[in-house]
């Protein structure tokens, strides 16, 4: 008889891998911009660098999905944070743009492979009555290594300049890979069964079309979550600069978002699990979204503050709610390939938040781009009320079960 399942007890195992994948690209993340300035690109150039990363894990997380379910959660951890490492090295020492390009692109899949590796085991092991904690703290531990990274790589970056923080990704890569190398095959725990091998090997597009009614229709609410969390990253700061604010001033006020999400990953999970899916969902898109529409009706710091405080409330409550989301949808069979389509939808909400709020505040004003995103986001919101509840493993009789 297996022993009962604890968030605790697979711990270093379940999330340490994933904790330092999310140190080295909290690391890097601030410095590619500033990495290929320093190689020579201009400020449009150098900025494009910025979404190479961004559109190579787009692209690859489906390929990341199947890659998963072939190989087995624990050695495509190793992979991938071998991989890692060496991406980090390439960058580390890259003698040109194309080669840090080259370097940015292929981090890309590795993110792409820590966080489907481990949602698609705790999505098997982990019990229905604490799944959302079990994905909220894995959202969790990313969020702290994004908010730890750079402050170890600041020292090396003042010292030896912005690609020096690519050393920590390095060092973070190999440590993660060892974690998963050194730790015990967590699938084995999962009631001795792998069901995503060999002959119940489910092709990507026989998942979409057998599991087509949840993709499209909760699915969206998930691609309206991605686009509202992204566009608040883009918003905030551009009103701030047009309200005459500092870039100190814009970054103490990230600083105190960042906090208030940290310390909220854990309640949201215990409040998915134990109230329903809903009663994250439905406060998530309403902060985030009431938000957005009044963050052009202020004029001051304590003012733009107050309403990035009040987001990342909602940014806060919802960590782990599209893994819990997908999780709770997944099937037995496929289930790997069928996280990978649902990151899919997540991002295609993240990368097109810069492309909707560019377009808009070119034809109008960056009020007015925060105003249509807002409006989009309560939109999303009142679709999953729709149609989340119909998937919501805690109702009793729901009218859809995760087809096989």
């Amino acid at each position: 008889m297996s022993e009962p399942f604890s968030l605790r007890g697979v711990a270093v195992p379940a999330f340490g891998p994933t904790a330092l994948w999310s140190v080295g690209l909290g690391a890097t993340q601030p410095v590619v911009a500033l990495s290929a300035r320093d190689l020579g690109a201009t400020v449009a150039v150098a900025a494009l660098f910025v979404g190479i990363g961004t559109v190579s894990e787009l692209v690859s997380a489906v390929p990341s999905g199947v890659f998963v379910d072939r190989v087995g959660e624990r050695r495509a951890l190793v992979l991938a944070g071998l991989a890692d490492a060496a991406a980090a090295l390439l960058a580390l020492c890259a003698p040109s743009l194309w080669v840090l390009g080259l370097a940015v692109a292929l981090s890309g899949p590795t993110g792409a492979v820590f966080l489907l590796a481990r949602q698609s085991y705790l999505t098997a092991a982990a019990p229905e009555a604490v799944r959302a904690r079990a994905m909220s703290t894995l959202g969790g531990v990313a969020r702290v290594g994004l908010f730890v990274g750079p402050l170890l790589a600041a020292p090396a970056v003042h010292r030896f300049g912005a690609q020096a923080a690519f050393a920590v990704a390095v060092v973070a890569g190999v440590l993660a890979a060892g974690v998963a190398a050194a730790s015990p095959d967590l699938t084995a725990h999962d009631g001795g069964a792998r069901p995503d091998r060999s002959a119940d090997r489910v092709p990507v597009r026989e998942v979409v079309r057998r599991h087509r009614g949840v993709l499209l229709t909760v699915g969206l609410g998930v691609l309206a979550l991605g686009l509202a969390r992204s566009s608040r990253v883009v918003v905030v700061p551009l009103w701030a600069e047009s309200i005459g604010l500092t870039a100190a001033q814009t970054s103490l006020v990230f600083g105190a978002a960042g906090l208030v999400e940290v310390l909220l990953f854990y309640p949201a999970g215990s409040l998915m699990d134990r109230r329903g899916r809903v009663w994250v969902a439905l406060p998530v898109t309403v902060l985030l979204g009431l938000g957005l529409l009044v963050l052009p009706l202020t004029a001051s710091l304590a003012a733009v503050g107050s309403v990035a405080v009040v987001m990342a409330v909602g940014n806060g409550l919802g960590s782990g709610i599209v893994m819990t989301l997908g999780a709770d949808a997944a099937p037995v069979h496929g289930r790997a390939p069928f996280l990978g389509v649902w990151r899919l939808l997540s991002l295609v909400g993240h990368n097109g938040a810069a492309v909707l709020v560019g377009a808009v505040a070119a034809l109008a004003s960056i009020g007015a781009a925060s105003v249509v995103v807002g409006a989009l986001t309560l939109a999303g919101g009142g679709w999953l009320l729709c149609w989340l509840p119909r998937y919501d493993p805690r109702r009793r009789g729901r009218d859809v079960l995760p087809a096989d």
